[in-house]
């Protein structure tokens, strides 16, 4: 993720070269993104009716077959905005970006199930759906409210069909991050929170600050969503629409199984499921431990009935011993978890600085290695799949501090090259990133990519499709309409045809320009 350039970064591994920077959410010049209509018009797609060209990337989500990468579509959320795109990785280029007006921010997105029929997105700060004015120091409780939306993708248009979408509303807790079941755990998905506080700042009228409000309790709660019942459920007609979405109110998912809560130590960051889809790795960033929650044990006590109680919006709650196989001390402020394929998890430790290496079955650290500074996410190759790689990590971190030639107050992230095949990690190399504080990452090999050298004759790389505007070589003109002029022009690297176009002053122009080069 690009954070808050509103892009997307291509980068090779392992030579950590930076390769493109997709134009996702803001214009990029040197591609012409947002300065044409197409493109222009992409931007302009927002439900709240606003004219955007700022973001904050944070989570790519790669298409998925069976669990595992396939190399034909990227998926990225707004954080700052809550929308999400859809890149092609033909030719490297954002196709689509969709948002619905029922949430004002996002942080779980975009994660895709395993088959990619859905892509995730969910709330990070509660709102009143739709927007409306609501004061959280009366009504934080009854109008605040979260939502898991569902975004159907529709494989072979290669787009998300909105129509088919729905959504999954939650408590006003604030979700973090989310994850979907695989194999054992497929039709499940798995969503953190924190602030069962109900916090919501305020420290001028008397109140904590809003991160140390929502941090007093021991617990949080894990929101485990079985999906495919709520799909199924939406398909009843049980869903209600509000802000043009299909929704599945919180009374119905509670009393359904829909959703379901296990309490999670406190301020939980990443949740990762593991390849084999039997556990649930949660660190909770305000405790030392990574927790092993056990598929098969929640799956029980759920289909059991066996709760423990309900929260203040009735939600089911299971008991925490009862749904963990175990957990390991991992350090100071433990945050994302990835997989080598080999039996080992890889956790981010925020606060001491390393990437801690653990034994899945034996939940025993095995290896740390200190990274330089502050890191938060990570990726390992195809580490949240069910096929890791296992070769390499990159350890994203947050600063980087005395690391670099100094260029003013403002400092550049660094993303370390971390190799995975010697007895001990080893950090093989340093890049630093000046831009926009990039979030999250994957990491897929470089033989699942086929994208095109060049594009069909006439085809709208927005659309995919023949343009009604495409012209052929020797058939260029320009039309006078009612509208203005119409330039049908072609181009074959810097020759355009015509090259000269005369109008009168005070007409519109509209300009058609087809690229017929074919050579590479």
């Amino acid at each position: 993720s690009g954070g808050h350039s509103g892009q997307v970064l291509v980068i090779g591994v392992p030579s950590m070269r930076i390769l493109k920077y997709i134009a996702v959410f803001t214009p990029e010049p040197w591609q012409g993104y947002g300065f044409d209509d197409q493109t222009k018009g992409l931007l302009a797609s927002d439900s709240r009716g606003r004219n955007l060209t700022w973001a904050d990337t944070h989570h790519p989500a790669l298409s998925e077959q069976g669990g595992d990468y396939d190399g034909k579509f990227l998926f990225i959320g707004d954080k700052a905005n809550a929308r999400v795109a859809v890149i092609d990785l033909a030719d490297f280029t954002t196709k689509q970006i969709v948002s619905t007006p029922l949430i004002g921010s996002d942080h779980g997105a975009a994660f895709v199930t395993p088959d990619t029929d859905y892509v995730i997105e969910t709330t990070q700060y509660p709102v009143p759906f739709g927007g409306a004015y609501a004061d959280p120091k009366t009504d934080y409780q009854g109008k605040f409210r979260g939502a898991a939306v569902f975004w159907k993708f529709d494989r072979a248009k290669g787009r998300i069909d909105k129509d088919a979408s729905f959504a999954i509303e939650f408590p006003p807790y604030t979700q973090d991050l989310a994850d979907a079941g695989k194999l054992t755990s497929d039709g499940y998905a798995f969503f953190n929170s924190i602030n069962t506080e109900l916090s919501w700042g305020g420290n001028q009228e008397g109140n904590p600050p809003m991160e140390s409000g929502s941090s007093q309790h021991d617990m949080d709660y894990l929101h485990v969503v079985n999906w495919r019942k709520a799909e199924a459920l939406i398909k009843a007609g049980r869903g209600e629409t509000i802000q043009g979405m299909r929704v599945l109110r919180l009374d119905v998912a509670a009393a359904e199984g829909v959703l379901t809560f296990v309490p999670e130590p406190k301020s939980p960051h990443g949740v990762d499921v593991t390849p084999d889809g039997n556990d649930i790795v949660v660190g909770g960033k305000l405790d030392t431990h990574g927790t092993v929650f056990s598929f098969e044990k929640i799956k029980a006590l759920i289909e059991a009935k066996q709760y423990a109680g309900k929260d203040d919006f009735g939600v089911p709650i299971l008991d925490f011993k009862a749904s963990i196989r175990g957990q390991v001390e991992l350090g100071l402020g433990p945050l994302h978890t990835v997989y080598d394929g080999q039996g080992f998890a890889y956790t981010s430790l925020f606060l001491e600085t390393v990437v801690a290496k653990w034994s899945l079955k034996d939940l025993k650290v095995v290896d740390k290695v200190s990274t330089h500074y502050n890191i938060g996410h990570l990726t390992a190759a195809e580490g949240d799949t069910v096929s890791p790689d296992g070769k390499y990590l990159i350890a994203m971190n947050k600063w980087a501090l005395d690391r670099f030639t100094k260029v003013g107050p403002l400092l550049p992230q660094n993303f370390q090259l971390v190799d995975l095949t010697t007895p001990k990690m080893t950090v093989l190399y340093d890049l630093p990133i000046g831009l926009g504080e990039p979030h999250y990452a994957q990491m897929i090999k470089a033989d699942k990519l086929h994208p095109v050298d060049v594009y069909r004759p006439g085809e709208d790389a927005v659309t995919s499709a023949p343009s009604p505007n495409a012209t052929e070589g020797g058939k260029e003109r320009v039309e006078r309409r009612p509208d203005g002029v119409h330039v049908y022009m072609t181009a074959i690297r810097s020759h355009f045809t015509p090259d000269v176009v005369r109008v009168k002053e005070g007409e519109t122009v509209h300009v058609h320009i087809t690229n017929i080069e074919q050579a590479k």
